[in-house]
């Protein structure tokens, strides 16, 4: 008898895909190393000082795109992340009903794509929580009816807005000396845009100081890191990765990870934790007696049915996450003018 495509995609073999799937390295990752928990409170987490499309945070309790929980209460829980996508009524009757076995093959390569489409979508909006946590000490969660900050604690004393250095008498490495002074502990490395890094090669007082006044030589990349060094300055790292996000409209935009016009310092070693905790797709999972519930990992991906008429089958990959920031303290966080 022809397999269903709640057969064909059960949770086992979902999970067993998922369990040996590696996607690309995420910068973030680095930073904010990924931990589980069993816990969705985020006040345990505050003691210290292809273009993959972005999923969106939701309320609890909530069908995708549609918010219900307040913002105070979100405030101090991991956020839930989760998108889902369609399987149509032409690709199920394919599914059930392929002309052979190869094309049931090639059918089911498009749906744990579709699979891995979700899952890298969880991973962007994480991303994307990280880096905006690196470059303002903040989080924001302004969809879906979702209205929450949450500030990590960055001093204003380490920060600085609208810094020029495409004026004459700007001074980038002046500027970094007096920023690192201003830190308690040595900051390891800087992070910023490839658009920054070309103001800070291009300005003549960095370019007279590495290779002597009047010059008219560019400097590498390296021969600036290597200059920056002597003077015990932590070297520059660019991040230029981006997302796409699907609008209202139903149109995409791109967007950065990290904000182009930022410049970071920060410690060498870990900037924190990203917190993953229990989803209630993953505990109702564990009245399953069928399922090895080690096996879900920090996102879960499932199919299932929601309806008769039409048949609405779904795809959908489902976190709760959260980065937190250990070393609030230890940022210097500036805003370069890019004009």
């Amino acid at each position: 008898m022809p397999k269903s495509v709640l057969e064909l995609f059960n949770q086992k073999e979902v999970l067993n895909y998922l369990k040996d799937r590696k996607y690309p390295a995420m910068l973030g990752e680095e930073l904010f190393p990924e931990v589980k928990r069993q816990s969705l409170e985020f006040d345990m987490l505050t003691n210290g000082s292809k273009t993959p499309v972005i999923a969106s945070v939701h309320g609890f309790d909530t069908e995708s795109e549609i918010g219900q929980r307040e913002a105070e209460k979100m405030a101090i829980e991991l956020a839930l992340i989760k998108r889902k996508m369609q399987l149509k009524e032409k690709e199920i009757i394919a599914l059930e009903s392929p002309r052979n076995e190869a094309e049931r093959t090639y059918l089911m390569r498009n749906v744990y794509a579709d699979f891995d489409a979700l899952v890298e979508s969880i991973k962007a909006r994480v991303e994307a929580m990280r880096m905006e946590l690196v470059a303002t000490g903040k989080i924001t969660l302004n969809e879906n009816n979702l209205d929450a900050a949450i500030d990590f604690g960055v001093p204003e004393e380490n920060k600085v807005t609208n810094v020029d250095w495409s004026a004459a008498d700007s001074n980038p490495i002046n500027d970094m000396i007096t920023w690192k002074n201003q830190l308690d502990s040595a900051p390891g490395r800087v992070l910023t845009s490839t658009t920054v890094l070309a103001k800070i090669l291009a300005n003549k007082n960095v370019v007279n100081a590495i290779f002597g006044k009047d010059s008219t030589r560019i400097a590498s990349v390296g021969e600036l890191n290597n200059y920056l060094e002597q003077l015990q300055l932590p070297k520059i790292y660019t991040y230029d990765a981006k997302y796409r996000k699907l609008e209202a409209n139903g149109k995409y935009t791109k967007h950065r990870y990290f904000p182009e016009n930022a410049f970071v310092m920060m410690p060498s070693e870990a900037l924190g934790e990203t917190i993953y905790g229990p989803t209630a797709e993953e505990i109702r999972l564990q009245r399953d007696p069928s399922i090895d519930i080690k096996l879900v990992g920090k996102i879960l991906a499932m199919m299932y049915e929601e309806g008769t008429d039409p048949v609405s089958t779904w795809e959908k990959a489902v976190a709760t996450a959260l980065p937190a920031l250990k070393c609030a303290d230890e940022l210097f966080q500036a805003t370069i003018n890019l004009e």
